[in-house]
């Protein structure tokens, strides 16, 4: 799966809402950006929380859409935590997800949010349930 073809599923979701946009992916990782304006912040001007939440399981989700067989298997999350470092009233911040357990059916990732100075916004942890579609007989 290429980054455009990723940004293209975006198309009339959250992260099109959000302005999540992913910029590079490997064999292991997938990365992505969120800016950090209206759409993404608290009543308090402050990075909301389940913006940066719902960077990490953007990222999480489409790495393991990017590894696993889409005819034959789906994906769903079953877990995330998310640990807020540092807060962010403007900008961009910057996620990449590591994946750093891979199973038949689970997927496990880390994804550190930082700043456009590489400071640590948002660490978060998000498990993944890999699912066997039903073939037709």
């Amino acid at each position: 799966m290429t980054l455009e073809t990723m940004n293209a599923h975006s198309k009339g979701t959250m992260m099109e809402h959000l302005g999540i946009v992913y910029t590079e992916i490997g064999p292991d990782y997938l990365c992505g950006s969120m800016p950090v304006d209206h759409r993404t912040k608290q009543p308090a001007g402050l990075l909301h929380g389940g913006a940066s939440a719902a960077l990490a399981e953007t990222l999480g989700s489409m790495g393991s859409m990017s590894i696993i067989d889409p005819e034959k298997q789906s994906i769903v999350g079953i877990e995330i935590n998310a640990n807020h470092i540092r807060s962010m009233r403007e900008g961009y911040v910057h996620g990449k997800a590591s994946l750093i357990m891979r199973s038949r059916k689970l997927h496990v990732w880390e994804i550190r949010i930082t700043n456009s100075g590489g400071q640590l916004v948002c660490l978060s942890r998000l498990t993944i349930m890999v699912l066997e579609k039903e073939m037709s007989k």
